[in-house]
């Protein structure tokens, strides 16, 4: 879903509506209706007292990945603890996802680490648009690169890729980014040695069960829904192509911080009979700098206690910690949730 469609559905609710992230437009159609505000207002009081409805916009990505399940469990449980109205919009994920929150069109987004560090520096995909002002709420979970594959297609390695047709994600995606990063680190050119296709997890999947494409790259995870639904096909045997060999490649272009070596354990998906070294990146959730304090507090708050609620929606919940969600983020905390981890005493500076 491209970004002129994630706003044009969004704009199609009743109003009175304000958002977060458009505090100028909310003063204008208050001024019009009911008198004058300060500008410096906290909109969602003046929503409040005005009968309108506060929206919070969650940016996650594919239906078939972890970021949407993930994201929409959040959104109801914010919705059901804060006084905001909050919904998982669907996106092509990490690279549009920073974007939007550039642009102020969301005000919550799943972003990989090493898209969101690229995004800070304004450079990649970002190079037009420049640098992009994002805060960190928490470091969530790892994402496994996974490279799939089916038996018939003889491919059992990442140089067997060479002159294959590859999916290497969704155009605006994190798995694009990484999927070209690795290619390059296992010394294929994504432009010459490979065919390549840019579809989303789902679509890649159908493809690669019609025959029309041979692997495909998806950086998500676990599980991740569409690779479940690849491992249990019938008549299919799946495989996931072990990558960590391109880990200190990664490292060493990128910086250590940002990638390191994972292991699909053995019966993470149906078929799997043993362990799969992986490239790891760490996913963060992001808002943009100039969300109001409190509101980037009483987020992370919410995060911590409702994470037994979100993890019986996804289990990828199971793995935020008061110890994990501080390391890993190349951006910058927000004001608040410095706030809720000192009080936490989490935060080490």
């Amino acid at each position: 879903m491209n970004e002129r469609s994630v706003s044009a559905r969004r704009n199609i609710v009743a109003l009175p509506t304000i958002r977060l992230s458009h505090v100028v437009t909310c003063v204008t159609l208050a001024l019009a209706g009911a008198g004058a505000i300060a500008v410096g207002s906290n909109p969602r009081e003046f929503a409040r007292a005005h009968g309108g409805v506060v929206r919070l916009s969650i940016a996650t990505g594919n239906t078939g990945g972890v970021y949407y399940p993930y994201g929409g469990a959040l959104a109801k449980v914010i919705g059901e603890t804060l006084p905001v109205q909050a919904t998982a919009e669907v996106t092509a994920a990490t690279v549009d996802n920073l974007k939007l929150i550039q642009q102020r069109k969301v005000d919550v987004a799943f972003a990989l680490a090493d898209t969101l560090d690229t995004a800070l520096r304004g450079t990649g995909p970002f190079q037009r648009t420049g640098p992009v002002r994002a805060r960190a709420l928490a470091v969530l979970y790892p994402n496994y690169t996974h490279i799939a594959t089916i038996a018939r297609t003889g491919i059992e390695r990442l140089a067997d890729l060479r002159g294959r047709v590859v999916s290497t994600g969704s155009p605006g995606s994190g798995t694009e980014v990484i999927a070209l990063r690795t290619l390059r680190a296992a010394g294929l050119d994504p432009d010459r040695d490979v065919r390549r296709q840019a579809l989303s997890v789902n679509a890649s999947v159908d493809a690669l069960k019609d025959g029309k494409i041979d692997a495909f790259f998806w950086s998500g995870g676990l599980p991740t829904a569409s690779i479940l639904d690849l491992s249990s096909s019938i008549g299919i045997t799946a495989r996931l192509l072990a990558n960590d060999d391109v880990v200190a490649a990664l490292q060493r272009e990128y910086g250590a911080d940002l990638y390191s070596r994972l292991v699909l354990p053995r019966g993470a998906y149906p078929g799997m009979t043993s362990d799969v070294g992986v490239a790891g990146v760490q996913n963060v959730l992001v808002v943009h700098e100039a969300m109001e304090e409190s509101l980037a507090y009483d987020l992370t708050r919410v995060l911590f206690e409702k994470q037994a609620e979100l993890a019986g929606i996804h289990p990828e919940a199971r793995h935020l910690s008061l110890t994990t969600a501080v390391q890993g983020s190349p951006a910058p905390f927000h004001a608040g949730a410095v706030r809720f981890y000192r009080e936490r005493g989490a935060w080490k500076p």
